[in-house]
């Protein structure tokens, strides 16, 4: 009975172990490009915004369905969606805006990744802190097991012995 409940212990523990290596595997930062060439930057008049302009910058990887939540989430609540819209197209991220005050707008793009990295952060401290709450409950359920087990046996011995 023990060994049954020592298998299925560690079946719990690889279990959550998984989970972690893979969220922590998964689940990255994505950050602009380096050193961002301006002569390389795809830049293209917008077909749907008249006076618009689409710039692509490089990012150094493709996001992930988390980072890309997350990033939805950080640009749409930004108080200046008037004059700008900002998209992830592969491992590019796609500013499309009007050439007026730039720099801003530039700025702004940064402050974007820059805070969906911080969600990213704190979406990874909750999944761990949620891996560590599932590790103890796991572990006080294989202990609970074990003692229903004893205390099982305990019994069977006290009508079997209480018969000799």
């Amino acid at each position: 009975m023990s060994s049954l409940t020592d298998i299925t212990l560690k079946a719990q523990w690889a279990i959550v172990d998984c989970l972690v290596r893979v969220m922590r595997e998964s689940i990255k930062k994505v950050r602009l490009h380096g050193l961002i060439d301006a002569n390389t930057v795809t830049i293209s008049r917008d077909l749907y915004f008249p006076n618009a302009y689409t710039i692509d910058f490089p990012l150094d990887s493709t996001p992930d369905h988390v980072w890309l939540d997350n990033f939805e989430r950080q640009w749409r609540t930004s108080r200046h969606l008037w004059d700008r819209k900002l998209f992830v197209v592969g491992d590019k991220l796609r500013l499309v805006t009007t050439p007026m005050d730039l720099e801003d707008k530039l700025d702004w793009v940064k402050q974007v990744v820059e805070r969906t990295n911080e969600a990213i952060d704190e979406y990874v401290e909750e999944v761990e802190a949620r891996t560590t709450q599932m590790d103890e409950q796991a572990r006080e359920k294989a202990t609970d097991e074990e003692r229903a087990s004893v205390e099982t046996i305990r019994e069977t011995l006290r009508k079997s012995l209480g018969n000799m």
